[in-house]
């Protein structure tokens, strides 16, 4: 066993002494702030988006030129 002698417990003393200021800062010391929502998941949902919009926007001109070769069908016709 180690036996502990004045100095021993002179040097612990004198850590502790000088180290407690810094562990009294440490622990006054307000929590991180958190950390800002994933990127990513912002950048997935706009990618949603913008592939529902294009959805939408092919069905629309894919209606809109079934309507116009039917116009033009007419037209010969006459």
């Amino acid at each position: 066993m180690t036996k502990f002698t004045r100095n021993h417990v002179m040097t612990v003393a004198r850590g502790l002494l000088l180290c407690s200021p810094v562990l009294l800062l440490a622990a006054c010391q307000p929590p991180p702030p958190p950390p800002p929502p994933a990127a990513a998941c912002d950048a997935c949902a706009a990618a949603a988006h913008a592939q529902a919009t294009a959805d939408q926007a092919l069905s629309l001109a894919q209606q809109a030129m079934s309507a116009s070769t039917r116009t033009y069908e007419r037209g010969l016709r006459k």
